[in-house]
């Protein structure tokens, strides 16, 4: 199966193609995977965890999402196994696994946030592992007058606007198995990181990490050094991929929702947009994707998809096309 602008297929070299590392499976194939196993959410679950300007529907949950449920649940199942397996070969009483963790990257408005929430409850259906926490990033954004100070404002989302050594402590303490983890919280009414507000996590058994630059590699030092990356302490990783052209088309067609509900609230950081007339709405739109989330979609996300696990890529209605998976 060939489609145009999407470069050679990938992981079919049993009929003939070059081999590599990722196995891809079409929507039908994928979603066969599944076919015996009933969804665990409702059409009003479903309804309740769409973002603005989604499509998913329970055909998209029961086909897309629930063979993704069933393999991060037997790759939750195998670490543990491994997990006892190591202790017993290091002669150690065998204490409770470190949560599993998993990655979940793509760009603004593709819909990397619904998928987060969908799996998130998906998996905490699984009896094996009930406790599923969902972080996004954003919480580690840091704080407007942080960004302003530095000059960076108008990058948010880029990977320096993050405070990168408060998400990698998070992340490290994750995976050492402490009993409690805060975590920021930000709002996206206000644009800013809440003060002295936070999200606790008890012991989960996986966590879900949300955002833009997740998979970002670590950062090479003044010294010529490289550190430690977030994405080095996960256990799987998922990217959200669709065309740039559609992902642009989405977040315009957001913000011009947005218009009409969020952005009216009177605590709305983006109230200045209702005033706008239609046509300066919509170019407002296309200069901050121009401007601030294509570049960073170009420059930053968008080449971390190839470190993914597993891509999901979307069609221009946002149905998931096809399932490419890193070969083990």
């Amino acid at each position: 199966m060939s489609t145009p602008g999407r470069g050679p297929a990938q992981g079919h070299d049993d009929n003939g193609r070059e081999p590599s590392p990722f196995i891809e499976l079409d929507r039908d194939a994928w979603a066969a995977l599944a076919a015996e196993t009933e969804s665990p959410l409702t059409a009003e679950e479903v309804r309740r965890l769409r973002g603005l300007g989604d499509s998913l529907d329970i055909d998209e949950v029961r086909e897309v999402y629930l063979p993704l449920s069933r393999l991060l649940s037997m790759y939750v199942g195998s670490a543990g196994r491994l997990h006892r397996k190591q202790e017993e070969f290091l002669q150690r009483p065998v204490p409770p696994r470190t949560p599993f963790v998993i990655g979940l990257a793509g760009s603004v408005a593709v819909g990397k946030s619904t998928t987060a929430r969908v799996l998130q409850q998906m998996l905490a259906h699984w009896p094996e592992h009930p406790n599923v926490a969902l972080v996004t990033t954003d919480g580690f954004l840091y704080p407007n007058a942080e960004l302003e100070r530095r000059g960076i404002l108008q990058r948010k989302g880029f990977p320096e606007s993050y405070d990168r050594r408060a998400l990698l402590r998070f992340v490290v303490d994750i995976k050492s198995g402490k009993d409690e983890i805060e975590a920021p919280t930000y709002s996206h009414l206000v644009y800013d990181v809440v003060p002295d507000e936070k999200i606790v996590i008890k012991r989960p058994d996986v966590v879900i990490i949300e955002g833009l630059n997740v998979l970002q590699p670590a950062r090479a030092r003044e010294d010529g050094r490289t550190g430690l990356a977030v994405s080095d302490f996960f256990d799987f990783s998922v990217y959200v991929d669709a065309g740039t052209s559609h992902i642009r088309q989405w977040y315009v067609e957001r913000f011009m929702r947005l218009r009409e509900t969020a952005f009216r609230d009177p605590g709305s950081y983006f109230g200045k947009y209702v005033d706008l007339d239609h046509e300066a709405a919509l170019a407002e739109a296309a200069r901050i994707w121009d401007t601030i989330n294509g570049p960073n979609l170009t420059d930053n996300v968008l080449p971390t998809r190839s470190r993914a696990t597993l891509v999901l890529r979307k069609d221009r209605d946002h149905s998931v096309r096809y399932v490419r998976l890193r070969k083990l």
